[in-house]
């Protein structure tokens, strides 16, 4: 095991985690106040440098309770986006609505000038995220995508691991994950307001953690299939306090499972599949196979932000078949959620490049996308980006 040990240390580390505060004090709003917007909230106050001093929401008096039950005093509310946007002179906004209107509250920030944090997934459709990128660049604010993974110390020591060579030339990529029980109900899971289930809520995470890590290489074709077994049908529902486990199975009209092969460029092959709810613990860890080594990453249920237990590399040293186990790394910086708020701040104060640029998640959209569309013509689909 020496061998191995000589090969791993090219790319380990150690982690460190910098503060970061500016001099300027940022006025903020936050566009929709549900389940995630409190999780911004949260990280918003622990920035000395920002003021949340917005909130809109379609819901009468959601977003007044919302500031409330998180002692934010001093915020103007109103009922849309763009009443907020038309009055306030902000910084940067959050949004978390719902999928089916990321794009228009996205781009109607950017064309009043306002810097924007979107939460996940992008969008549900290509074009939308299209539409997006051109408003961003035509308005030059930083537009960056709430992938808190990336800031964790596990998911950055895969792309390291990729980037020292160790696996060599990347060929094959297996990775999903998700829950055995997992139906998150609310407006998770209507068409109407979703847009997509499983395959754009937590997918988008397994599929942005390994094209982060090869560097998210353009897709090509994809050959997708999506169900909801399990969504429909009551005996797997769970009731809410709106609703019967029964008026949830009728109200489910999006994917609870997904599975899609795709071909990258560069001659990759990305091996996907993702659930809500399924008779099965996990349908895979993930798997990177290169020609010098592969790489087993194992799953983990709730896409929590790290990976599932310490990873496995598996090499020839000396001649000899080996396999080296690599432990977790102890990550004792702020949490995932400050870092993510912490950088796409800065990048608002000092003019830099956004820490997860639209640029590389359009390419996660577009095969969200074409797995959407491929489930529906029961057939192979090319992925058609254009020029932004």
């Amino acid at each position: 095991m020496a061998g191995a040990d000589k090969v791993l240390s090219q790319f380990t580390q150690t982690v460190k985690e910098e503060k970061k505060t500016s001099g300027k004090r940022l006025k903020v709003g936050i566009i929709g106040t549900g389940w995630i917007a409190e999780a911004h909230i949260q990280s918003y106050k622990n920035m000395p440098d920002v003021d949340v001093v917005a909130a809109a929401d379609l819901i009468p008096g959601k977003a007044e309770a919302f500031m409330e039950e998180y002692g934010v005093s001093g915020v103007r509310f109103y009922p849309s986006h763009k009443e907020m946007l038309d009055n306030e002179e902000l910084d940067a906004v959050s949004v978390c609505t719902y999928n089916r209107t990321h794009a228009e509250c996205t781009i109607y920030a950017l064309e009043k000038g306002v810097n924007v944090l979107l939460e996940k997934p992008m969008t549900v459709t290509l074009d939308e995220a299209v539409a997006i990128m051109k408003a961003e660049k035509k308005s030059g604010k930083v537009l960056s995508i709430g992938f808190q993974p990336r800031g964790d110390a596990n998911m950055q020591y895969i792309k390291r691991i990729v980037e020292s060579g160790a696996l060599g030339k990347i060929y094959y990529i297996q990775t999903g994950g998700g829950r055995r029980r997992g139906i998150p109900n609310s407006t998770f899971i209507e068409d109407k307001t979703a847009g997509v289930g499983a395959l754009g809520d937590i997918g988008c995470y397994s599929l942005d953690m390994v094209l982060n890590a090869i560097g998210y290489p353009k897709p090509l074709t994809v050959s997708g299939y999506l169900s909801n077994y399990f969504g429909t049908n009551p005996l797997y529902q769970r009731p809410d306090r709106f609703h019967t486990a029964e008026e949830n199975a009728k109200r489910f009209n999006v994917d609870d499972f997904a599975a899609a092969f795709i071909r990258l460029e560069g001659d990759i092959i990305l091996d996907f599949r993702i659930a809500w709810a399924m008779h099965l613990d996990t349908p895979g860890d993930t798997v990177i196979l290169g020609t010098k080594g592969a790489l087993r990453i194992p799953s983990t249920e709730c896409w929590n932000g790290t990976i599932g237990g310490a990873m496995t590399l598996y090499s020839d040293v000396a001649g000899e078949q080996a396999e080296q186990v690599l432990p977790i790394l102890e990550d004792h910086g702020p949490d995932l959620f400050d870092r993510k708020i912490r950088s796409f701040l800065d990048a608002v104060i000092n003019h830099t490049p956004a820490p997860v640029p639209s640029s590389q998640i359009l390419y996660n959209q577009a095969i969200i996308d074409g797995i959407a569309k491929s489930a529906k013509l029961g057939r192979e689909v090319e992925i058609e980006i254009p020029e932004i």
